[in-house]
């Protein structure tokens, strides 16, 4: 994945691949192993998907205008499961995910070192487009964990198959890899 130099461009293009990682897990999935709770304290993919929805709709909407932690937001809210169906949440999944390529698009390399607020905090913009690129990365990874424990071995890889770095290797670099 070649992002260019703009740190900007390359957070959008890196935040696109975990999007697209996330989607590609979660369309493996059934709808009870969505809602599934791996045990009682811990987060179903469905309130993963409803944080990082209202997570990146409140961060990034009116991103340079506004405190990054929206006063409409009930972040505690998106830790418990109410009556939202899959379709629901994945049309506020997808909301916060146009709230963030929405803004990041209309952000140029002079944007960076200028300053937002996340919860009053002062951040340039490059710290907080890379402290939510951490944040969503977490998300994501705990998302396509727990999709390929549901699904096992009819998982299909979203990356490098186990056992099958060599011939990844030999492919993109050639003989060099060897």
């Amino acid at each position: 994945m070649r992002t260019g130099t703009n740190p900007i461009e390359s957070a959008s293009a890196i935040f696109k691949h975990y999007k697209e990682l996330a989607d590609k897990g979660m369309a493996q999935i059934s709808d009870e192993e969505f809602f599934r709770l791996p045990e009682p304290e811990s987060n179903s993919i469905a309130i993963i998907v409803k944080h990082v929805g209202g997570n990146l709709l409140s961060r990034w909407t009116d991103f340079l205008t506004t405190d990054g932690e929206k006063e409409w937001r009930n972040r505690d809210g998106e830790f418990e499961m109410e009556t939202m169906d899959r379709r629901q949440l994945m049309q506020l999944w997808e909301r916060g995910w146009q709230a963030l390529f929405s803004s990041l698009g209309s952000l140029t390399g002079d944007d960076t070192g200028k300053i937002v607020t996340i919860r009053g905090e002062p951040h340039s913009v490059l710290e907080a487009t890379n402290r939510s690129l951490a944040h969503i990365s977490y998300h994501v990874g705990q998302i396509v964990l727990l999709a390929k424990m549901y699904r096992s071995a009819q998982w299909q890889n979203l990356t490098v198959p186990k056992k099958k770095s060599r011939e990844l290797n030999e492919k993109m670099m050639g003989a060099k890899a060897r």
